[in-house]
């Protein structure tokens, strides 16, 4: 029997099972590569009949109507992010995780949630494909389980599915979950990427180490540099492209991680090619868990030698990094990237890594992503305490255990030189160095 024949009780369409949703209802959606965009079109659909309903949809790659649902997010994204700067979304800035449980100021339990799974198995589970995120606490939580089915969706270890039991209804998908649409690199940023992931991957990530890779166009690329390391972990949010492909040539083993040993620990898988995707489908080295897991610094802390390499929008020259937006203009969110990089300046033999380009061209000409200082209303992600190392094209600046002036030196020496006169000249009026 197939597996609408044995479950042909809980089968639906999207329209039937958004039913459920009543006035006043808070709707909780799986976030960003995991839009289950079926379900939203349905519930979007249903909008205008349904009075005073939220939508809790975090990291979000669907187009809501702010006007017509109320909705909350902690990561702005391309879908969204005109209406979070316009106050029409309710931004959350959240920079701490707890395994097990949702962020604050999300509904803990709420009416409905929505998620994409693969068919149940014969064991009756229903996979979360590539991103857990938070489905494992919601499907808990959540009063009803909606399933959006997908009959392409990997299977990994770890807290990655749920019993088909804790779906009210599952409904057969019409069209792929949430994907990143990402602008190729142009020449330059390939040039300078291809620079900054070869000066981390050889000068400071050492054999051994325990890796945490975010996303963005430089630091999700580490992955491709590596294949000349020993005994990598891999103790991170994002699974990137070409960390399957170090499992294949021995080079990642996890082998000394002290957390899940072994094993390519993640939240959601990200960049991975199809052959990539085909390798990790039940490989036991593989292990994806919810959100809250990945990124608890109670829990990271414990792993020795864990090096955090994330990507910044800018840095100013004492080594505030921001990653979130630029004034008061938000660009996407905090992710793990505190978690993190707090979380490696407690492990023994860790390290806080953040890689951007030295400048980008703009309508305007080219502009400097080393500043003296944050433009006003800039939200720092990462206070220049927690910041040991910013590698731009130019070369690695060694922030850690240094002073003011010997911090701008270092910053100043990995400037575009284009800009390194002017730098120096604030530097001089803002911090007498």
């Amino acid at each position: 029997m197939s597996w609408r024949d044995r479950h042909r009780e809980r089968l639906a369409t999207a329209e039937e099972a958004l039913r459920v949703v009543r006035p006043g209802d808070t709707v909780a959606v799986a976030s960003f590569s995991n839009t289950p965009h079926t379900l939203c079109r349905a519930l979007a659909a249903r909008a205008g009949a349904l009075g005073g309903v939220r939508v809790d949809h975090l990291a979000s790659l669907f187009p809501w109507d702010p006007d017509a649902i109320a909705l909350t997010t902690n990561y702005a994204t391309a879908a969204d992010r005109a209406a979070v700067n316009a106050g029409r979304v309710g931004y959350l800035p959240v920079s701490h995780w707890h395994a097990d449980t949702l962020p604050p100021g999300v509904s803990p339990t709420p009416d409905v949630y929505l998620v994409p799974v693969s068919p149940p198995d014969a064991a009756g589970r229903c996979s979360f494909g590539t991103g857990a995120w938070f489905s494992p606490v919601y499907c808990r939580a959540a009063r009803t389980v909606i399933g959006e089915v997908h009959e392409d969706f990997i299977r990994t270890g770890g807290d990655s599915w749920a019993p088909v039991e804790r779906f009210r209804r599952l409904v057969p998908a019409e069209e792929p979950t949430g994907m990143v649409a990402t602008a190729p690199r142009t020449e330059e940023e390939t040039a300078a990427t291809e620079v900054i992931c070869t000066l981390v991957a050889h000068e400071l990530v050492r054999d051994r180490d325990t890796l945490q890779v975010g996303i963005g166009t430089v630091s999700s690329a580490l992955g491709l540099y590596l294949d000349h390391r020993h005994d990598l972990g891999v103790q991170s949010e994002a699974i990137t492209g070409g960390v399957p492909d170090l499992v294949r040539r021995g080079v990642v083993t996890g082998r000394h991680k002290v957390v899940h040993p072994g094993v390519v620990v993640g939240s959601f898988m990200i960049g991975l090619t199809p052959e990539e995707l085909a390798f990790v489908d039940g490989h036991p080295g593989f292990a994806l868990y919810g959100f809250g897991s990945t990124d608890d610094v109670t829990t990271l802390v414990r792993e020795p030698n864990l090096t955090a390499v994330n990507n910044a929008l800018l840095v100013d020259l004492t080594g505030q990094v921001a990653s979130e937006g630029i004034g008061t203009q938000l660009w996407s969110g905090v992710g793990g990237q505190a978690a993190f990089a707090i979380a490696a300046a407690y492990s023994p033999g860790g390290r806080a890594i953040f890689v951007l380009p030295s400048a980008q061209r703009t309508a305007d000409g080219l502009r400097s992503r080393l500043v003296p200082v944050l433009p006003p209303g800039t939200p720092v992600t990462l206070p220049r305490g927690f910041v040991d190392y910013v590698v731009t094209e130019h070369g690695i600046a060694t922030l850690r255990g240094k002073t003011l002036r010997q911090r701008v030196e270092e910053l100043l020496a990995i400037a575009h030189p284009d800009f390194r006169a002017e730098l120096r000249a604030e530097a001089r009026r803002l911090y007498s160095c």
